[in-house]
């Protein structure tokens, strides 16, 4: 009784250091995995002392592999993984056959273990194992298991996380002659085989009826336990079999994923997956000797820096043979560059065989733990390294749409970005009202439930400029956005309004530090799931009180309008924080800009300006030569000398808002050019009325507004006389354009004009008025 107690204490105690390093960790904007580690080397042996029984712990630690691979099982199912099929089984086993045999060339180069090459071998087979857990951890962290590069991962991974078996039944006879070496890989394939096709019989045979049975119940605590008794059945009976537990975890999430109660198996494992999972990491930490690290320091810096060095050499060019971009091969690589959690079962099970003695044991340990830590910040890095505007441009290839429906609405429709559950009752309410609508989602099990149900879709990326064209964006009537993460979310409604600047987009916004900025981007309307449901419940209680209805839904109104900042307080400081956090996952440019004294936009309201029209940057925030700033500038913010502006957008678009500030000539790429100009003093056109000047006849030059003494006219009529100190946004072909600058505005003409591209599209109301060379550009 006395040991089950002392149990308890340890189970405790570790969940206790986990929780506080996970908190620490995420105070310190830190993957939550690492806190989870480093709680786990403080309370070991190693550290404080605190676990007695290591063992026990690690048992309980397993199940936090099994439940993570039998989640992951359930999302990757059976469609999905045929997607990276070849690279999962050919490059997952090119690259173990690789590794083991740049491992063994090594060990026999350098002399080292010569006397018995089974060790090069040995060690390989640990070198060439990837850490399922950690990696798998860091893509939901990020929501990057839908990537390209995530599935690729993932594929390898359970390739990997296969061959273990494989590895454990072989390694006693390693030092064998080479007949038991075969009929031990002979054995071991037969037994893979046998469980294979068992797996396959019982996904279709016995799980379905099965979970059927559980679900007539109604009882979730049934439910739950049959799953979980299922998931570590089917764990144990690989083990039996000689194969990895986690290995039959995974099969076992894999059976469900095709039955119709998958979802509501994943949202009860969850909760499980998570709790034990950070058990495992925290015995992971655990196993480090921070003592040993320390006394050993250099020589296992220099494994570290070898293992990664050596592993991307190998993956990166693998996954790159398949045909991958450059930036999938690159950060897949880097994120297989770490040695496994499961590299400790086969060096534990080579130190009892001698294959290895207790200094190399320890520091395969300590290169593993190493590598296993760092692996969470090389992957963070690297892709803020990919969303950097300089290197973005190169890696990103054409994202191009997998797949079109053939009966896509092209005109005046609804896209919807996402059909996920918002998506999802989103379409169906669009349909029931007759509205033409088409989705898109890169899942293939999702475009298959839109194929089921002849659901108009693009397969693709939303974030795509390709996958948005082919959509028609450019002539539909809205677009909704319910992606699962934020840059898509912010990606696709740049690339969205860059084909339309005027389009209506309506977005989901994932976390609150996003709604102002995705208004400034360029969103009619943020949505807020938990905001919405506060406004919601308010609404029915107050009005259960006796308050009319009209005047609570205009409260509500007041506050959607406000962007819900009564529901999210937040200090100018916690706003900059936010701000800047958002931006650096926007994947594209931000820079101050001082605004010139003599700019025309100086008094204009940013509604005013039409920056995002003309230019495609958006102002996200204004610091006042009084030393004041504002966040999330509004429509009605106004601006003044001495401003500078956080712009965000393309390097053409910032080079084009450059040019229109100053009041220079800007040409929108495929479109009309575009100039704000100030009328001066000694111009010619004061005092005459703008159908005397014959700016449309003559010219071809429309005069879109005027911004005069506070007031701002838009598509002024012919009798409205210019006066001195009127700033006219004039559009029109480009060669009138620089002729009427000299003439309206002598007294700032330059002789010569920087000409960058802008990608805003005319109005079709202004097409009549251009020369006819222009109108048949555009």
């Amino acid at each position: 009784m006395q040991e089950d107690f002392r149990l308890i204490v340890d189970l405790v105690t570790v969940l206790a250091a986990a929780a506080t390093g996970g908190v620490l960790a995420a105070l310190c904007r830190q993957p939550a995995l690492l806190g989870y580690i480093v709680g786990g080397m403080i309370v070991g042996p190693a550290g404080l002392g605190l676990i007695k029984e290591l063992v026990q712990i690690e048992t309980l630690a397993q199940f936090g592999v099994a439940f993570l691979l039998f989640a992951l099982g359930v999302e990757f199912s059976f469609t999905e993984l045929k997607k990276v099929k070849a690279i999962a089984l050919g490059g997952g086993a090119l690259q173990i056959t690789l590794t083991i045999a740049f491992t063994v060339f090594v060990c026999w180069a350098t002399g080292a273990w010569a006397t018995l090459p089974a060790k090069g071998i040995f060690l390989g087979a640990i070198l060439s194992l990837s850490s399922t857990a950690v990696v798998l951890k860091c893509l939901m962290e990020r929501n990057e298991m839908a990537t390209p590069h995530g599935q690729v991962m993932l594929g390898i991974l359970v390739v990997q996380d296969l061959a273990l078996g494989l590895m454990l039944a072989v390694l006693p006879a390693l030092d064998q002659p080479p007949e038991a070496i075969g009929q031990a890989v002979a054995l071991a394939v037969l037994r893979i085989a046998l469980f294979a096709g068992g797996a396959v019989a019982a996904g279709i045979w016995l799980i379905p009826p099965l979970l059927q049975l559980l679900a007539k119940t109604e009882s979730k605590e049934l439910f739950l336990l049959g799953v979980v008794t299922l998931c570590l059945g089917i764990a144990l009976l690989t083990e039996q079999l000689g194969l990895s537990i986690e290995m039959g975890a995974f099969v076992a999430g894999l059976t469900i994923s095709e039955v119709e109660y998958a979802d509501q198996t994943l949202t009860y494992v969850e909760p499980l997956r998570d709790v034990f999972a950070a058990l495992f990491f925290a015995a992971i930490g655990m196993l480090i000797d921070p003592v040993f690290l320390w006394n050993n320091l250099e020589l296992i810096l220099g494994l570290v820096l070898l293992v990664f060095v050596g592993k991307f050499l190998i993956v990166t060019p693998i996954v790159r043979a398949f045909r991958y971009p450059w930036k999938t091969a690159l950060i897949a690589g880097l994120g297989l560059s770490q040695i496994g959690e499961f590299s400790f079962v086969l060096a534990s099970s080579g130190q009892a065989l001698g294959l290895v003695s207790r200094q190399i044991y320890l520091l395969i340990l300590g290169t593993t733990a190493v590598t296993l830590v760092l692996t969470p910040f090389v992957l963070r890095l690297v892709s803020q390294l990919f969303e950097m505007p300089g290197i973005q441009q190169y890696f990103d290839p054409i994202d191009a749409p997998l797949e079109v429906s053939c009966d896509l609405p092209m005109q005046n429709h609804v896209v919807v970005c996402g059909y996920g559950g918002v998506g999802r009752n989103l379409v169906r309410l669009l349909q029931e009202h007759n509205c033409p609508v088409l989705a898109i989602d890169q899942s293939e099990r999702t475009i298959q439930k839109l194929r089921d149900q002849g659901i108009p879709y693009v397969y693709g990326n939303a974030a795509s400029l390709h996958v948005l064209e082919k959509a028609g964006v450019g002539k539909a009537q809205s677009m909704a956005i319910a992606l699962p993460d934020s840059m898509s979310t912010r990606l696709a409604i740049k690339r969205a309004l860059e084909i339309d600047p005027s389009l209506d987009i309506v977005v989901r916004a994932n976390h609150d530090r996003d709604i102002e900025l995705l208004y400034q981007l360029g969103a009619r309307e943020v949505v807020q799931p938990e905001f919405e449901a506060s406004l919601e419940i308010t609404t029915h209680v107050l009005t259960r009180r006796g308050m009319p209805l009209w005047g609570v839904q205009r409260e509500m109104q007041q506050i959607r309008n406000s962007h819900y900042l009564d529901l999210r307080p937040q200090t100018p400081a916690e706003i900059s924080r936010d701000m800047q956090a958002a931006l650096n996952g926007t994947g594209m440019n931000s820079k101050w800009y001082p605004l010139p004294d003599n700019s025309p936009l100086v008094g204009m309201t940013l509604e005013e300006t039409n920056l995002r029209w003309l230019t495609g940057a958006s102002v996200v925030a204004i610091r006042r030569a009084s030393g004041g700033e504002i966040d999330y500038p509004s429509e009605r913010t106004i601006m003044e000398v001495g401003d500078r502006l956080l712009l965000v957008g393309d390097r053409e678009e910032l080079a084009a808002f450059n040019e229109l500030a100053k009041g220079e000539l800007t040409i929108p790429g495929a479109s009309t050019p575009c100039q704000w100009l100030v009328v001066s003093d000694d111009s010619p056109a004061i005092g005459k009325t703008l159908s005397e000047l014959h700016f449309r006849r003559q010219y071809g030059i429309q005069v879109q507004s005027i911004r005069r003494e506070g007031k701002f006219i838009r598509f002024p009529d012919g009798r409205e006389h210019v006066r001195s100190g009127d700033r006219l946004l004039l559009c029109g072909g480009s060669y009138p354009l620089n002729q009427l600058r000299q003439w309206i505005a002598p007294s700032s003409a330059t002789p010569s004009v920087s000409v960058p591209v802008i990608k805003a599209p005319v109005s079709e109301a202004m097409q009549e008025y251009l020369p006819l060379d222009t109108q048949r550009e555009v």
